[in-house]
């Protein structure tokens, strides 16, 4: 897990981080730059893998309908001591053509017969379910189902204290969306006094409210809508039979359709297409696009509707960027994010966030979300019990930001601001999905992304800046975006440090990915001459140039270690020409960074369940598959660590160090009885091997078996 990531602080108020986030990248600069830049490239890609979304993986229980309503309406004023107003008409006449309709199409539900008793037997029942769960049409039906003929519906605002005069013929009524909150609850006594009243007319009354409704006490209904496969049988079966309704169901489209959840009007839609397709006029392929049309059209409807209000957009942008993690993590930055929206949208004004006034159910329901608690991967290890919440189209994330930025440019500012924001923030998860976000943009506009994002990372003098820069273009590259894989290129062998930093990251990230692209471009880098005006600067720039340089190579050799570890074959292939000072065409440089991957690589653990490296059983491996070429090559990096002087005594370390673990595993004292005859052919290495092979005893100083019996394999005598 990340190295870099130190215990988050109290985090600041929203509006008072947008504001000091310049100051805030200078003050943590300092601190955690550092620990930034000393970040091991195989740490940085285990980062990478464990928070970034399912992309980049795939590579290398809640309702999901509509938002609280919140209009206001005022009390009812009484005349005292002047003359009443006339009763204004607030129902009016629901067409019977409506109706006719819904008895084709509408199925029933376990709720929708609980409620239908209640309305029976009380004459009122309140249905609770979400904006876009067919819940008027249900509430219809269930007047219709009790041979009311004659429905009529009152004005949505109406005050609930002014319902009983309204409720004047034996009519059934609906009332959809009443406001309710913890300010204008449902009293018993106004509903007592509303049953008197269909008592009266013999009237009938189904009111519908959001499942956030405050109703305290007041007994209510949940509506749960059929299942889609229901609701597509009764759109497509009346036009086709129930004979085609097999086969209809049987294809693809449907299937996949099916598999992922829909609003009704969607269902409707959908269904009309599947009869055009049975009639002939439709073929398949435009009937599996519907699917990603329906996402489409729910994303511009959230985007440029009224409702959800800017809050809520701001929390389903900002799970679009959190998608599958933990639910807090993504409310608390969508708040950011809203604060920066709203000073664009209305700057004159505070943007005001409600501590407690937003319902978790609520925005799943309205982001078409799921709930689920899972185990969160931290770098102090797993952490049980993480309410996360996801997309239930894995479609959405993507449409969303891409809309967000092509055709909402507006939100531009805000929207880059805040992503820079998560760049800084001390969680590996937030700087990750930073990245990713930023990947996805790229795929709707790349030259706007690298303006706004990743040029500006990438030419910062923070370390943590670079690497967001460099995941950010891997996971572009990962999702197929156009002539990432140039700019790495470009920037890898060009002059600029920061951006030649980033490059090498990426491709170190991007190497399991496409290997022989990937290493001919870090070989380019690595023969780049140096700079013209490398000399011209003072001493202590000279020291800067220096440091700046062994990190450099730091830098190119763990991408090739990565590189060697991921794809290892043709790698050590690759470098193993490098390796002879006498060859022709062999270059020094290479030769340097080859022999320090080699050394990296032979020090990484093959995993979390595994501390052992998987260099040691290389040769093992090699010589049982009768590879002759990869055990040449093996025993040559060998000998030539141990001859050089720059390298022997690292060399000589691993080997000590395999052979205490050899005291107690067996198989790696095999794959060391094999390795080291072939490491020891010169004269020199043999001295050398054999004297460290003594030099390993235990806490009294007595030589340790697997050393004893490794010794006796090289001297038989």
């Amino acid at each position: 897990m990340s190295q870099d990531a130190a215990a988050a602080g109290p985090a600041k108020p929203a509006e008072e981080s947008a504001q000091d986030g310049g100051e805030q990248k200078k003050q943590d600069g300092a601190a955690e730059g550092q620990e930034q830049r000393r970040q091991p490239a195989w740490a940085a890609r285990q980062d990478l893998i464990a928070h970034a979304p399912d992309f980049v993986s795939t590579l290398v229980s809640g309702d999901q309908f509509g938002q609280t309503g919140g209009a206001h309406y005022g009390d009812k004023i009484f005349n005292i001591g002047g003359r009443a107003e006339a009763k204004r008409a607030l129902s009016g006449p629901i067409p019977r053509t409506e109706i006719d309709h819904l008895v084709e199409v509408f199925r029933g539900s376990p709720s929708f017969d609980e409620a239908s008793a209640r309305l029976r037997d009380d004459r009122i029942v309140l249905l609770s379910g979400g904006r876009d769960t067919g819940r008027r049409a249900a509430a219809l039906m269930l007047l219709h189902q009790l041979g009311i003929r004659q429905l009529r519906s009152l004005e949505p605002h109406t005050p609930f204290s002014a319902l009983p005069d309204q409720l004047d013929t034996s009519a059934g009524y609906v009332l959809c969306d009443l406001s309710v909150s913890r300010n204008r609850p449902v009293r018993e006594a106004q509903l007592f006094a509303l049953r008197e009243q269909l008592e009266l007319t013999r009237a009938h009354l189904v009111i519908t409210v959001e499942p956030s409704a405050a109703l305290a006490d007041i007994p209510s209904v949940r509506w749960e809508p059929p299942s889609p496969y229901d609701m597509l049988h009764a759109h497509v079966t009346p036009l086709t039979g129930e004979a085609a309704w097999a086969g209809l169901c049987g294809l693809t489209a449907v299937k996949e359709f099916l598999t992922r959840h829909h609003r009704p009007e969607e269902i409707k839609q959908f269904a009309r297409r599947l009869i055009a397709h049975h009639r002939g006029e439709v073929e398949e392929e435009q009937l599996a696009a519907y699917g990603e049309t329906a996402v489409a059209t729910q994303v511009n409807r959230w985007l440029t509707e009224e409702k959800p209000g800017l809050r809520d957009k701001a929390f389903l942008i900002s799970l679009a960027v959190f998608d599958k993690a933990p639910y807090a993590v993504t409310a608390e930055l969508g708040d950011s994010l809203f604060v920066r929206l709203h000073k664009i949208d209305d700057p004159n004004v505070r943007p005001r966030i409600p501590v407690f006034g937003s319902s978790r159910e609520e925005r799943l329901r309205l982001a078409r979300a799921d709930g689920y608690v899972t185990t969160e991967v931290t770098e102090w290890g797993p952490l049980e019990g993480k309410f996360c919440a996801a997309f239930r189209d894995e479609r959405t994330p993507g449409m969303l930001l891409q809309e967000v930025w092509n055709l909402h440019p507006s939100a531009r500012p805000a929207l880059a601001e805040w992503i820079r924001e998560l760049a800084r923030d001390r969680r590996p998860l937030v700087r990750t999905r930073a990245a990713s976000a930023t990947a996805q943009l790229a795929e709707a506009d790349l030259s706007s992304t690298m303006a706004h994002l990743v040029e500006p990372w990438a030419d910062d003098d923070y370390f943590g800046s670079w690497l967001t820069a460099a995941n950010a273009l891997t996971m572009a590259e990962l999702v197929g975006v156009p002539h990432v894989f140039q700019i790495l290129h470009d920037w890898c062998t060009g002059e600029a440090e920061s951006r030649r930093w980033t490059a090498v990251r990426a491709f170190g990230l991007l190497g399991p990915v496409n290997a022989e692209e990937t290493l001919s471009a870090l070989l380019d880098a690595i023969r780049r001459p140096a700079s013209a005006d490398a000399d011209q600067d003072g001493e202590e720039e000279d020291e800067d140039d220096g440091s700046s340089e062994k990190e450099e190579t730091r830098q190119f050799a763990e991408a090739l270690e990565l590189l060697l570890l991921a794809v290892t074959k043709p790698v050590l292939n690759a470098l193993a020409e490098h390796l002879d000072k006498r060859r022709v065409g062999t270059d020094r440089a290479v030769r340097t960074h080859a022999l320090l991957a080699f050394l990296q690589a032979c020090r990484q653990p093959k995993g979390e369940k595994s501390d052992r490296p998987p260099v040691l059983d290389w040769y093992a491996l090699a010589t049982a598959n009768g590879d002759t070429a990869m055990t040449r090559q093996l025993a040559l990096f060998w000998q030539t660590l141990l001859a050089d002087r720059a390298y022997n005594s690292q060399a000589l370390g691993i080997l000590r160090g395999w052979v205490r673990r050899a005291d107690a595993d067996p198989d790696v004292e095999s794959a060391l009885a094999l390795l080291l005859p072939a490491v020891v052919s010169a004269p020199s290495n043999h001295r050398r091997v054999s004297h460290m092979l003594r030099s390993v005893r235990d806490l009294e100083g007595v030589l340790v078996p697997a050393a004893k019996r490794l010794l006796t394999l090289l001297d038989p005598a």
